[in-house]
């Protein structure tokens, strides 16, 4: 199995910036895309970005140009730097691994969820 552990949420001002990490540890052999997703009080958790193992990345629109998604693989580590911070960003933001299925001793895994950070933006 796979775990993960974010770091790096807490207060900013509007138009600040944060940079989240994400450590994975176990065997992560087994992981694939990996993603940043967050979850506002009172709204359903959302995609933010998403990168592959190759380095191929998706973002939400609401934080296009903005937010960029990173990954050092040598370190096991995924990142999230977030620039020009919104009111609206404030969230709890979730890492996530999804499993890779090219590798037999990899077909019992079926993804990591970390325990979230939380961001906090004020006005």
């Amino acid at each position: 199995q796979v775990q993960l552990v974010e770091s790096g949420g807490g207060l900013v001002q509007a138009g600040g910036s944060l940079r989240l990490s994400c450590a994975a540890s176990g065997d992560t052999i087994c992981i694939s895309t990996m993603g940043w997703y967050r979850q506002a009080p009172g709204k359903e958790r959302e995609l933010v970005a998403v990168i592959s193992s190759g380095g191929g990345t998706n973002y939400a629109d609401s934080v296009k140009g903005r937010f960029t998604i990173s990954r050092e693989n040598a370190k096991n580590t995924l990142y999230l730097q977030m620039n020009s911070l919104k009111p609206e960003d404030t969230a709890v933001y979730y890492c996530n691994a999804a499993p890779r299925r090219d590798l037999y001793r990899c077909q019992a895994y079926t993804g990591s969820w970390g325990q979230g950070t939380q961001v906090t933006v004020s006005s």
